[in-house]
């Protein structure tokens, strides 16, 4: 197939889905003038003002107890109180005549490139990633944010390369540092790991909470909280819940976790770092995409810890697979029986990977027949 009718198929397939996440919403007899309504994760609502978890912790009692228990709560932290660096006072990496070394100096931590005759130092200003498989640092340079060439792997328990950065021994110390951020490269990834930190199409660090707050996925909570108090029955806050499997896992939380449709943009859809990419998997998984019982927040409780243990998902997978073969189907259990069991369902259908340069395996979300010896799909 030539990449022009490739570049086609995607670009059709494209506007395709982006129709049908539109339409979706207009069938469902949702007012799409309400602002609410059309809130998504790094998109601005102009406005309203944000007014931090505790706010949500008068009324939200349950999910404000278990909520910092979940990775995206810790997306990002300030430097002074990251706790990877906290734990390793010295970190050092070597590229050829250049050197690597993070070093800590009691809140701080100074990021380092010499090549034993000059050195750049910066200190680092947010930690991105919790640090269970990586995080990855953010530093200022003239004026200049920067992500860092190299990241802390929690597997190695200490620095190598980021991904997607090159290997290749830098031309310079500034080469080296890592790569410089455009205002909107910086804007995505602050929009991302962290709440409030994007206003007016700026970024105003200032405001910043620092990993994914209530509000991070519900939405800015000034109206809200005056809805409640005045007894409103509108609400003015986002709930995703409402929300069509398919958009809810491509557009909503793919909106950081990388969904088809921003997949598509890129080349060869991410390569092999498409395996990070959940939402991107889960549209490719045949018979699997659309249905509510396996959005995101069907499997993943966003509010809690996320459960690794694999049995933990069996009864997911067994709210629409049948147990044994002959078994009579429901309207809601008609997919056919696994023949080789019905435990542990996830580790055949969707193995954990391991991603060249990224220190860890990351489980599959292309669910499909894995036979051995077959590539990854891409």
């Amino acid at each position: 197939m030539t990449e022009r009718v490739k570049r086609i198929l995607v670009l059709t397939s494209l506007v395709f889905f982006s129709f049908s996440l539109w339409l979706s919403p207009l069938l469902r007899g949702q007012n799409r003038r309400d602002a609410f309504s059309r809130w998504r994760p790094t998109h601005e609502l102009a406005g309203v003002r944000f007014v931090g978890s505790q706010a949500c912790a008068q009324c939200h009692v349950a999910q404000a107890a278990t909520r910092l228990a979940n990775a995206m709560s810790r997306a990002l932290e300030p430097v002074e109180s990251c706790d990877v660096l906290e734990k390793h006072s010295r970190l050092n990496f070597r590229n050829g005549p250049y050197n690597y070394q993070i070093v800590r100096d009691g809140k701080r931590s100074i990021f380092t490139i010499t090549d034993s005759l000059n050195s750049i130092s910066e200190p680092i200003l947010y930690c991105f990633g919790q640090g269970k498989a990586g995080q990855t640092y953010v530093f200022q340079h003239r004026g200049v944010f920067y992500e860092s060439r190299v990241s802390y792997y929690q597997e190695i328990e200490g620095l190598d390369f980021t991904i997607i950065h090159p290997r290749s021994v830098p031309e310079s110390l500034e080469d080296g540092l890592g790569r410089p951020m455009t205002m909107e490269a910086a804007q995505g990834c602050f929009a991302c790991h962290s709440t409030a930190a994007v206003s007016a199409a700026q970024l105003q660090l200032d405001h910043l909470m620092p990993g994914v707050t209530c509000e991070g996925c519900h939405g800015p909570g000034e109206k809200h909280v005056a809805a409640i108090k005045t007894g409103s029955k509108s609400l003015q806050i986002f709930n995703p819940g409402i929300m069509e499997a398919d958009e809810l896992t491509q557009e909503f939380c793919g909106a950081c976790h990388v969904g088809f449709e921003k997949a598509l943009l890129m080349p060869k859809q991410g390569g092999a770092n498409n395996l990070r990419y959940q939402p991107y998997r889960m549209f490719n998984s045949r018979g699997h995409s659309g249905d509510a019982r396996i959005s995101c927040v069907a499997c993943h409780e966003p509010h809690d810890r996320l459960s690794e243990s694999a049995s933990f998902y069996d009864e997911k997978c067994l709210a629409c697979h049948l147990t044994t073969r002959g078994q009579a189907k429901t309207r809601w259990r008609s997919a056919p029986a696994c023949p080789v069991s019905k435990q542990q369902c996830a580790t055949c259908h969707m193995p954990k990977i391991e991603l060249p340069g990224a220190h860890g395996k990351f489980t599959d979300h292309w669910i499909r027949i894995v036979k051995p010896g077959e590539p990854t799909p891409n």
